[in-house]
């Protein structure tokens, strides 16, 4: 038996489809349950690529400290001022959630503000489109839309022999685990 179970009427991310709509930027303040904090060296450089590029948006900020950014709900960054930032990307990565319309356009908007910037998209095998992005302080932030669920391809067969099965697919709903 699976501990699984549907719970996405916690997310802010839509069900995964061709006309799945992004949700509004969320301007609520909340206690964030998980973000990430990134040193660098230029804010108003690292602000500029995250909002024009990334589309987040400037929550607030403590001048040449710090900026908070959001997307959707949950989906935070702290931009954090330091003297210097690591050289190369490390091997961890960032993921936020889109929706497939988002994918395009979040590529071009990053290559047209730095060409090399971009690597992807690419179809993964749990069936998403990623994006993975180099920022100005060299952090590694993916992201990624799910794609519609088709039954039969070989992406929902990889995802049933780890034990995860489409909203009515015969295992138990919410209700037992809420």
């Amino acid at each position: 038996m699976s501990d699984y179970y549907d719970a996405f009427e916690m997310s802010p991310v839509p069900d995964p489809g061709p006309d799945a709509v992004a949700p509004e930027p969320f301007r609520g303040i909340y206690g964030m349950p998980a973000f990430v904090t990134i040193p660098t060296s230029d804010l108003a450089a690292s602000v500029d690529f995250w909002t024009r590029g990334l589309g987040f948006f400037e929550l607030f900020s403590i001048p040449g400290t710090l900026v908070h950014l959001r997307r959707w709900a949950f989906q935070d960054v702290l931009l954090r001022s330091a003297e210097s930032v690591p050289a190369q990307p490390p091997a961890m990565s960032f993921s936020f959630s889109g929706v497939l319309s988002q994918i395009d356009p979040l590529v071009e908007a990053c290559r047209a503000l730095n060409p090399d910037s971009v690597d992807g998209p690419r179809d993964t095998p749990w069936n998403t489109r990623d994006v993975e992005v180099i920022t100005p302080e060299n952090a590694r932030i993916v992201f990624t839309a799910a794609k519609p669920f088709d039954p039969a391809s070989q992406e929902a067969r990889n995802l049933e022999a780890i034990g995860i099965t489409p909203p009515g697919g015969g295992r138990g709903d919410n209700e037992e685990h809420a």
